[in-house]
């Protein structure tokens, strides 16, 4: 039997190549039915964190809950053990290595931005509050976008991604996640990982 721990965007990815439909009810609602029947049950063992399922919670309304709690039933809900789970001092160091040199570059993002208003509003005289809210409304937008791709963009920043690789690897589970963060740091610790393409395939075999 396989082992597959997923990531919330497994199921809210519509472009990741999963094929299990096109929306995510159809997504949720395939995977349920796959799982549960007599060959899924042989074949498949799906997990997942307690962080993921609150991610997952807060996509779905009320009038969902039936579909949701199908789906949950499925999915066996575990954290890793933390504590008990040896972490090799190189990859410790090339994580504060890296969120150093993302920090650094955040500021730097956040200096030239500083300045680039500086310039957009020099010799200018005293602008009308919607024509300031405007132009510096363009400002915040580009901050925002340039700051999130140089501090999280091919990162874990949150412990959900972190408790996904350690209980990949503590139950041994191949791990599918669309994040690249999460992937490129789940290899570092040697995880089993599964393309969401086959996921998606292992799923429809069930059917």
């Amino acid at each position: 039997m396989k082992k597959i721990v997923i990531d919330t965007n497994v199921l809210f990815n519509m472009s990741a190549g999963i094929n299990l439909g096109s929306t995510t009810k159809e997504v949720v609602g395939l995977i349920s039915q796959s799982v549960s029947g007599a060959q899924g049950k042989e074949k498949i063992a799906l997990f997942t964190t307690p962080g993921v399922v609150k991610e997952i919670e807060s996509f779905f309304e009320n009038n969902d809950k039936a579909l949701l709690q199908d789906f949950l039933q499925c999915v066996t809900i575990k954290s890793p053990s933390i504590f008990q789970t040896s972490i090799p001092a190189s990859i410790m160091k090339e994580y504060i290595n890296e969120s150093r040199a993302r920090a650094y570059r955040g500021l730097t993002i956040a200096e030239e931005e500083i300045i680039n208003v500086g310039r957009l509003f020099m010799g200018k005289e005293a602008l009308p509050e919607k024509e300031f809210q405007m132009t510096v409304g363009k400002v915040i937008k580009n901050v925002r976008e340039r700051y999130r791709n140089a501090t999280r963009t091919g990162f874990i920043d949150s412990t959900t991604d972190f408790e996904l690789i350690i209980l990949s690897r503590v139950i041994e589970g191949y791990l599918v996640s669309t994040d690249e963060g999460v992937m490129k740091w789940a290899r570092k610790f040697g995880v089993l990982e599964m393309s969401p393409e086959v996921f998606g395939k292992e799923i429809r075999a069930c059917a």
